[in-house]
């Protein structure tokens, strides 16, 4: 049993799964602080001159005010803090425009690699081998069509 799923684990290790992920965990913790720099540093101070200075991290909404006498706290203030949510909310708006420009970027690259006619972008091979399978085919009908064996042609079409 320990041998097979130690068997199993080297083959997706080797496949390349692990790495895949491992790859994907690195970039997204990077990915998480150029966001954190671009939200805090970048779209919240103009976002606080255009509303007079307001710091949107610290806003909240006080249900109850602490308390304090002779300088001990009797009940803590109690408060509903909507300027993180606001913050995170910019962060998600960000981070999901980021990606969605990102993807398309890759659909764009993706879409020149698969076209075999486009000249500019080395075609991959299996999509080289679609096409000349593809190519071969259109050739062998128009073969079987010139000869006169259409009919079973027809009957598929």
């Amino acid at each position: 049993m320990k041998i097979k799923l130690f068997k199993e684990f080297k083959e997706f290790a080797i496949k390349g799964n692990m790495i895949d992920i491992a790859i994907g965990v690195i970039i997204g913790a990077a990915f998480n602080k150029v966001v954190d720099v671009l939200v805090k540093e970048i779209f919240l101070p103009p976002l606080s001159f255009l509303t007079n200075g307001i710091n949107w991290e610290n806003k909240k909404i006080v249900l109850r005010e602490a308390v304090t006498t002779e300088g001990v706290v009797h009940p803590e203030e109690i408060a509903i803090g909507y300027g993180k949510l606001f913050e995170a909310s910019v962060d998600f708006l960000i981070i999901g425009f980021t990606v969605f420009l990102v993807v398309k970027l890759m659909n764009t690259i993706r879409k020149k690699a698969e076209d075999p006619k486009n000249e500019t972008v080395t075609t991959p091979k299996n999509i080289e081998l679609l096409n000349r399978i593809s190519e071969l085919m259109e050739r062998q009908v128009q073969l079987l069509e010139r000869n006169g064996n259409n009919s079973d042609l027809k009957k598929t079409d």
